[in-house]
């Protein structure tokens, strides 16, 4: 019974449960929303291209799309750091977002994988610095109560933009014979939008405890609650190998057109826009530990299908609907449990050492998944993926249900 009680709210929601997400929280999601379709049409053929245009195996792009992640996850715990110690979470994330968008025009000039990467790098760099002052404006902007569904709300914005950016970038390609410049500076366009909605529409909302120590991961890491639920989300890192390979081995398997690669990207993200705020305010009622373990069992379920009986478009509707389940159930929610965990003068710094965890474990992730495969095999490596996934979902139940610190500063939400 005491799983269940890990990260719910105890208090009354009242006759309004989704006021209590407040105005702030639904301009970040608009915020998030255009940016990811300016993202998504750029990330969504870059699988394909890097595998079929320029002929990378399944290790080199497995590197490649762990660095994709992970290469940049220090610079989250700056981002956190900055916007503790400035006490302006707003600015920093303003910064983050301005630098992705102006990576998109970088594109414009590359022409090898390196030049690639470097914008790429660039792009990832902005997002390491905006996510966690982004999710920290989040937790400051929504009552305790309702931090489920504020990122459950804002998740699901997020994941609206993700599923129109694929579909962008094919009517831009279409519009234009084909032409990817025409992706490229559609994109940026785009990304400047979303940095002027931040700017006009988004409050800034500043900690009321003095700012950060000079030493703020000494603090952190020195509270247990803390210890464990970084371990936590580098254990669950560990099992996520990346949306790339997932789509391109069921690319292979049904011997699906390049043309509609891009569209398996808009299967999983209207999924995730459909669950992502039920699933938010799901957590709230029973707890956000319980909802986070089934995300990752349904990714356990996801690895599994690629290889099973299963076959055309009933593998195709039960992979993709099971993958975003595992976005709706996880990504805001896990980070809604993390916040109340966190001191509030080291709120973004405590989600960005949650999120460098993360993103460093997936580096790892990716990169041991691709060597597998090119070694031993692509179902070889689903299946280990799979049981690493299995693996990891009851070490952390078991890592985050013991009776601490954390029961205590948890059980009251």
């Amino acid at each position: 019974m005491y799983l269940s009680t890990i990260g719910r709210s105890t208090a009354p929601t009242g006759k309004r449960p989704w006021a209590a997400v407040g105005a702030n929280v639904v301009a970040l999601g608009a915020v998030s929303m255009i940016t990811d379709v300016s993202a998504e049409m750029v990330t969504a053929v870059l699988p394909l291209y890097l595998v079929i245009g320029l002929h990378l195996g399944p290790a080199a792009y497995g590197l490649v799309d762990g660095l994709y992640t992970g290469a940049t996850a220090v610079l989250r715990l700056a981002g956190g750091y900055v916007a503790d110690r400035t006490r302006r979470p707003k600015v920093v994330a303003q910064v983050g977002y301005a630098l992705s968008a102006v990576a998109k025009l970088g594109l414009l000039a590359a022409g090898s994988a390196g030049v690639i990467g470097l914008v790429v790098a660039v792009d990832r760099t902005g997002k390491g610095l905006r996510t966690a002052p982004r999710d920290a404006l989040i937790t400051l902007s929504a009552a305790p109560e309702a931090l489920g569904r504020a990122f459950g709300l804002h998740r699901a914005m997020d994941s609206f933009g993700a599923f129109l950016g694929p579909i962008a970038a094919l009517a831009v390609l279409a519009a234009s014979g084909q032409a990817f410049d025409a992706v490229f500076v559609a994109s940026f366009c785009v990304a400047a939008v979303a940095v002027m909605v931040l700017m006009l529409f988004v409050r800034d909302h500043a900690p009321t405890a003095a700012p950060a120590p000079r030493a703020p991961l000494r603090e952190l890491l020195g509270t247990p609650g803390v210890r464990r639920i970084a371990a936590a989300a580098c254990l669950l890192g560990l099992t996520t190998v990346g949306d790339g390979f997932v789509y391109l081995l069921l690319q292979q398997r049904e011997s699906l057109a390049v043309g509609w690669f891009p569209l398996l990207a808009v299967g999983t993200n209207l999924a995730y826009l459909l669950l992502a705020a039920p699933l938010g305010a799901l957590a709230d009622r029973v707890g956000r530990l319980p909802v986070v373990l089934g995300g990752y069992c349904a990714l356990a379920a996801v690895y599994l299908l690629l290889f099973s009986p299963l076959g055309e478009w009933p593998l195709l509707v039960a992979a993709l609907g099971l993958y975003g389940v595992f976005y709706a159930a996880t990504d805001g929610v896990l980070i809604a449990l993390a916040g109340p965990m966190l001191p509030e003068h080291l709120r973004t710094t405590g989600l960005a050492l949650v999120q460098t965890g993360q993103a460093l474990a997936y580096l790892l992730s990716s990169v041991l998944f691709g060597l597998t495969w090119q070694l031993w095999g692509a179902a070889t490596a689903t299946r280990g993926a799979a049981a690493g996934a299995v693996v990891a979902t009851l070490a952390t139940a078991v890592l985050l249900s013991r009776r601490t610190a954390l029961s205590r500063r948890t059980a009251a939400r």
